[in-house]
């Protein structure tokens, strides 16, 4: 019997074409996403096909070809830029006696890694839970063999995995209650900001942006941010001073992927709430990235998928700085801003983005002393 290794740090990469125009991008943001795990890359094997094949999802001779290439390399871990059914996965770890992680598994991964608060913990851990039910049975196909004889139900392996099961429901229980909670402080903070007529922004955009670098220099704090994917998880909200303008309160959110796991999106409800229940979303776009468009497209979806879509969002295209493009601003016909060019490296175009901040927090003190006389 195979049982499952531990993680390990040299890497396989497995990537499929089935035609999508897409793949390409795909490929390499699997390239950066298993370089934020910490892994080191040994080959990446490639093919196309019109349907993933049910036993192995790359066919038999692809398989037999990752299984020479693992023991080449010495790698430990195959990760495939694909999600993979539980048998799947399976019989691939079977056949390679390696480690097999799929795109999901990879993210949680790497989502496990970056969590440091209580609340990004407790989602993670919930996203894995979600993520581990589909695949519990999996860890006991052993002890499944061992069932009685005539007349008996059901063996050891039965009983053992009828536990586990219940210890995960029951644990998926707890952390659920524990981040509704968490959800409802949040919804007492906002109200409590909404009476004292605080504008709340919060920072969007695809990860590795520059979220963080910006939320730092609006805020002048030292949020973690680097060159990487989900460089930060945990949600930070900071209050900052705008000149004629007030307090305003700036949130800096997950950053978001295209292929977003679902189990993500559900487990950070509470944290990405935080943009759906906003006065103003600043999108922040990479203007050097080639993918931009793209970017912008998935991050929107995420964004309906949570409900914020409906929220005033302001187009923030930050690292002109390496596409020699000035700082400024456009206006949509209604003479709202609803594009700023910035670097945040730099602190170009900031008082632009200031600007805009300062004309929302304007609209929303005309907003509720409106509300107040209508009641």
């Amino acid at each position: 019997m195979f049982d499952r290794p531990g993680g390990g740090y040299a890497s396989v990469l497995v990537s499929v074409d089935f035609g999508d125009p897409g793949y390409e991008d795909s490929l390499q943001e699997l390239r950066q996403l298993v370089i934020s795990a910490g892994m080191e890359i040994k080959s990446t094997i490639e093919s196309r096909r019109p349907k993933p094949d049910p036993k192995y999802f790359i066919g038999s001779g692809k398989a037999e070809e990752l299984s020479a290439t693992m023991k080449s390399s010495e790698s430990q871990v195959a990760i495939f830029n694909h999600d993979l059914s539980p048998s799947q996965q399976r019989n691939l770890e079977g056949l390679l006696e390696a480690r097999v992680v799929d795109r999901t598994g990879l993210i949680l991964d790497i989502f496990a890694q970056r969590a440091q608060s209580h609340e990004g913990k407790l989602q993670v851990e919930l996203a894995q839970l979600e993520h581990l039910s589909t695949r519990l049975v999996r860890g006991w196909t052993h002890l499944e063999r061992q069932k009685g004889g005539i007349g008996v139900r059901g063996g050891p392996g039965e009983t053992q995995l009828e536990l586990d099961r219940r210890m995960l429901r029951i644990r998926v229980k707890q952390l659920r209650e524990k981040l509704d909670k968490l959800r409802q402080q949040r919804g007492m903070q906002r109200r409590s900001r909404r009476r004292s007529q605080v504008l709340s922004v919060s920072l969007v955009g695809y990860t590795n942006a520059g979220k963080s670098t910006l939320f730092n220099r609006l805020t002048q704090s030292g949020v973690y941010a680097a060159d990487q994917l989900f460089a930060t998880l945990d949600t930070t909200s900071r209050k900052v001073y705008i000149p004629e303008g007030g307090p305003v309160v700036v949130s800096d959110t997950v950053g978001f992927i295209k292929h977003l796991p679902h189990a993500l999106v559900e487990a950070f409800g509470a944290t990405l709430e935080e943009a759906a229940q906003a006065d103003l979303l600043l999108h922040v776009v990479d203007v050097a990235s080639e993918n931009r468009d793209d970017q912008v497209e998935q991050v929107n979806l995420v964004l309906r998928e949570i409900g914020a879509d409906k929220v005033p969002q302001v187009l923030v295209l930050n690292q002109i700085d390496r596409m020699g493009i000035p700082a400024g601003l456009e206006r949509d016909e209604y003479g709202r801003i609803s594009k700023v060019r910035i670097s945040a490296k730099t602190g170009e175009g900031l008082d632009l983005l200031r600007q805009v901040l300062l004309e929302h927090q304007q609209g929303l003190n005309e907003k509720l002393a409106q509300s107040t006389i209508n009641a």
